[in-house]
């Protein structure tokens, strides 16, 4: 009886699987020429993909990446307008931008910020930075630290210590103590005297062999004293 019922079953599967495998046949016949078109669809643009990658963005990429170098060479030896804008031989970040996006690298907005901040531009700086969206947390720090040292510099002072507290959220290294140090004195300029004695203790606390924290006491009393005399 048990084998009877086992053969039943396996005879209802086999039904089942035939029954399955001739709708799948009678649908492709049925519709074979929308099929193959969208496969030969499918294909194209893979094609199309391909060949703009190969023929277009690669050769676009590598030439842009060669440009960079006499830019980078004059950033690192301290030249910024010819780093920014070039000489006319050469390329500066900001005409790489134009010509080639961030096809030499999305680092190139950081540059440029940094270049256009050293140059006293601040709007610029800002623009340039924010349109930076790397992931190395390290640079996203530094970009977040030029934003806020050019608000600063706009005295938006407010503006400014809150997006440098930000950059000193994003990672935590030898540079975090000199974000939060700005911020601090930001803070201090504008007239909020507590939150500057927060961060100024904070550096004391959690940075105390950083070189901001060699004369934090000195910013620490200053305030304490003013408002004990007030």
């Amino acid at each position: 009886m048990a084998k009877e019922n086992a053969n039943e079953k396996e005879l209802e599967r086999q039904e089942k699987v035939a029954e399955t495998v001739s709708k799948t046949d009678r649908f492709f016949r049925e519709n074979k020429k929308a099929i193959y078109g969208c496969l030969i669809a499918l294909l194209v643009i893979g094609l199309a993909i391909m060949a703009y990658y190969k023929l277009y963005y690669q050769p676009k990429s590598e030439e842009a990446a060669r440009q960079m170098y006499p830019a980078e060479a004059s950033f690192r030896d301290g030249e910024f307008d010819l780093a920014l804008n070039g000489d006319g031989n050469t390329l500066g970040f900001a005409q790489i931008i134009d010509d080639y996006g961030t096809k030499g690298g999305k680092v190139i907005y950081l540059y440029a910020g940094e270049c256009a901040l050293n140059l006293g531009n601040y709007e610029d700086a800002i623009a340039y930075l924010k349109k930076y969206k790397g992931k190395d947390p390290i640079l996203n720090a530094r970009a977040l630290s030029c934003i806020g040292d050019a608000l600063i510099n706009l005295e938006k002072f407010a503006e400014g210590a809150a997006t440098l507290e930000k950059a000193a959220a994003v990672i935590d290294n030898d540079f975090t103590p000199n974000y939060l140090m700005k911020a601090a004195v930001a803070y201090e300029e504008m007239g909020d005297e507590d939150k500057a004695l927060a961060i100024y203790k904070k550096i004391k606390d959690q940075y105390p062999r950083s070189m901001e924290a060699y004369e934090i006491d000195k910013y620490i009393m200053r305030i304490e004293s003013k408002q004990e005399a007030e």
